[in-house]
């Protein structure tokens, strides 16, 4: 039997993916709990009586988000309150089922709970929309919708704060997309561990620098409740491609992960370079770098029938919509 490497004396159980250190169960949750922590005290995420929306998907980065943060505010005296923040896709036999784990989370970490529906908010369920738009471009979709229906319900609960579960293995993803596409101004965004504009409410990630298996390790050993089914959508994603990569690349060098994190967070741009501003949409209010925000946009296209519309570079999509309402004006004066 390997012993553990802490020191403690005992018989290792695990070997770390992320230090390739030998721990046994005890010396492995105090190291993920204790790098957690010192996450939110470096990064500055809460202040003591804020009130913290927890999103949760019912998912492995969730479900442990929820529980260390309960121990963690319990442990160190954080000052927190929580609330599970949830948002029905309407996506049948996915979320409709993950939900039930949102609401055991609700009871076992006696947390409050509110689900907003993509249904209430923009009249469309991810079914409807898969049925206009096919199982190409269905994930910019549920992206778009889904970021913004979290700032809605985070306004409406009235919190300080937004934790989302985006691990180590997110981010690295995110940044190999945004080099990918050429995206500049998200690729600087990305990797920030709180995001926030002027008058929105802040967003922030305290397992940015957790690895997704450390994640399910700790899950497992303990024996925490959460949903594992990937979405019916998810095979057509973008993002996957960029996941068999990472995976590819971790298995020859594990430390890739975090290179990559920290080569997005060094990224600096030259001089003369334009990056758009963040703002506020003119319809809706919530945040936009564009006159209109994304969510608007792809909204509007499904309700005109033109569900690819949003799909495409901005300058199209607003030509589109000029047209769009120039045809509207010369009906109404017809009329």
């Amino acid at each position: 039997m390997v012993i553990c490497s802490a020191g403690c004396g005992k018989n290792a159980v695990l070997k770390r993916p992320k230090t390739g250190d030998a721990l046994c169960k005890e010396c492995f949750f105090w190291a993920f709990e204790t790098e957690i922590h010192n996450t939110i005290i470096s990064g500055s995420l809460f202040k003591c009586g804020d009130l913290v929306a927890v999103a949760a998907s019912g998912g492995k980065d969730s479900t442990v988000l929820a529980y260390v943060l309960k121990l963690l505010n319990k442990r160190h005296d954080y000052g927190l309150k929580f609330v599970l923040l949830s948002v029905d896709e309407g996506i049948t036999g996915y979320r409709d089922d993950s939900l039930e784990t949102v609401k055991q989370n609700r009871d076992e970490y006696e947390m409050p709970l509110k689900i907003l529906s993509y249904e209430e908010l923009y009249g469309w369920t991810m079914d409807a929309i898969v049925k206009q738009i096919g199982r190409k471009n269905n994930c910019t979709f549920c992206g778009v919708f889904r970021r913004q229906a979290l700032d809605r319900g985070a306004a409406l609960l009235g919190v300080d704060c937004v934790a989302t579960g985006h691990n180590a293995d997110d981010l690295a993803e995110t940044v190999l997309m945004n080099i990918l596409r050429g995206d500049i101004a998200r690729l600087q965004r990305c990797t920030a561990i709180v995001t926030a504009s002027e008058g929105a409410i802040p967003r922030c990630k305290p397992l940015k620098y957790t690895y997704e298996k450390e994640i399910v390790m700790y899950a497992y050993f303990k024996r925490l409740h959460y949903f594992s089914t990937e979405c019916v959508f998810a095979p057509n994603a973008y993002r996957g491609h960029a996941r068999a990569f990472l995976k590819d690349l971790e298995k020859i060098r594990p430390t890739a992960i975090m290179d990559i994190i920290h080569s997005g967070e060094s990224l600096s741009v030259r001089e003369g370079v334009h990056l758009p501003e963040r703002g506020t949409c003119s319809r809706c209010g919530f945040v936009s770098s564009q006159k209109l925000c994304k969510a608007c946009v792809l909204l509007d296209g499904l309700n005109r029938g033109l569900p690819r519309l949003g799909i495409g570079k901005t300058s199209k999509v607003n030509k589109a919509i000029i047209e769009s309402n120039k045809e509207k004006s010369r009906s109404a004066e017809e009329f």
